[in-house]
């Protein structure tokens, strides 16, 4: 059963390993929905490891329910299972391949905790994440004005340049040929 009101989600299930990948692919498909992109990966790492203690240590049965709300700006997380003995954390001995879950859930949360359920002999395993604003639209559109390309102007022609050398040759009494008068298709001659 899946329960979608505006801020609140339920979802009851065995916790077997099949469905604990189901339930992170529906917590994160609902933080989507609500705008909370930046919360799914520490939210969706949370809920594996409550469930994998589920499955581990619940006694007599599997059967529990997930709960995601959100109110004032925090981001809740609880598991309900029938088990009534509370997890304890603990330190892990470096070459243990299991025991860290609730130190995770401590270092990626803000806060955790387990309570008995008030209503049945079981327990409610719990974290809270802060839950940012969603970025705010700008108030009224950016305009991109375009800024017109200015062409690249040649420097002004002088004839300085070839005048001196010309000058200087007469000077010396070498022969300078006519200069060719240019048309409309290249060189003509004169």
């Amino acid at each position: 059963m899946i329960s979608h009101p505006r801020r609140h989600c339920v979802v009851a299930l065995q916790a077997l390993p099949p469905r604990i990948g189901q339930v992170r692919r529906i917590i994160s498909a609902q933080l989507r929905h609500w705008q909370l992109d930046p919360l799914i990966d520490r939210a969706a790492l949370g809920v594996t490891e409550l469930l994998s203690n589920v499955h581990r240590h619940a006694e007599p049965d599997k059967a529990c329910r997930v709960e995601i709300e959100l109110r004032l700006g925090r981001l809740t997380v609880s598991v309900h299972d029938n088990d009534p003995r509370l997890p304890v954390s603990r330190d892990a001995d470096p070459l243990e391949t299991c025991g860290r879950g609730l130190a995770l859930i401590a270092a990626v949360s803000e806060s955790w905790g387990a309570r008995p359920q008030p209503d049945s002999a079981g327990k409610v395993v719990w974290f809270s994440l802060r839950a940012a604003p969603a970025p705010a639209a700008p108030a009224r559109p950016v305009r991109i004005r375009p800024v017109p390309l200015r062409r690249p102007t040649a420097p002004p022609v002088t004839a300085e340049p070839l005048v001196q050398p010309v000058a200087a040759a007469v000077d010396q009494g070498v022969p300078v040929a006519e200069p060719a008068r240019v048309g409309a298709l290249g060189a003509v001659p004169g």
